[in-house]
């Protein structure tokens, strides 16, 4: 099944980026969750992107009632490539489905209410940690400062597997 269209959810933006990147990559229209309206048909196959938050990506469940999701990918704080086994479960997919991660960002100014207290506590929890790996002291850095991750480099495998 071919996907049609990207279908998104982003919170502080990396993830639009990155939807209008594998746009304009891929020549697929692309469309906010929240704005779709009745731009696509039900069941209309799509690749969805949405921000990663535990594991999960938001707005999956809803996208996944409305569209056929050929892939997703979910886009957060960690290194690309992490957390795809943590997504697949917390989505229950099944192991045909391709499941990518790609590192986006953190801007700290933009984080509000029970978002911004989870970041709080994560960053409580893992500066406190002894014996971080290489991967977790990048992500302390960027709990901490904030940065910017998007780049075209992480959608690769993304674009390897839209292109098959």
């Amino acid at each position: 099944m071919s996907a049609k269209a990207i279908v998104y959810t982003s919170n502080t933006g990396y993830t639009e980026r990155y939807a209008k990147m594998l746009g304009e990559k891929t020549g697929l229209p692309v469309y906010a969750l929240e704005e779709v309206g009745k731009k696509l048909e039900k069941g209309t196959p799509i690749i969805y992107l949405g921000w990663l938050m535990a594991g999960s990506v938001k707005g999956y469940n809803k996208a996944a009632k409305k569209y056929e999701v050929c892939a997703v990918c979910g886009v957060g704080l960690s290194d690309t490539g992490a957390m795809q086994e943590d997504v697949r479960k917390a989505h229950n997919l099944p192991a045909d489905m391709p499941v990518f991660t790609v590192q986006g960002g953190m801007d700290l100014d933009k984080l509000r209410g029970i978002n911004k207290m989870m970041i709080q506590m994560l960053t409580k929890s893992m500066t406190s940690k002894k014996d971080r790996t290489e991967g977790e002291d990048r992500m302390v850095y960027l709990l901490q400062n904030g940065g910017d991750y998007v780049s075209e480099e992480h959608l690769t495998v993304v674009l390897e597997w839209y292109n098959k």
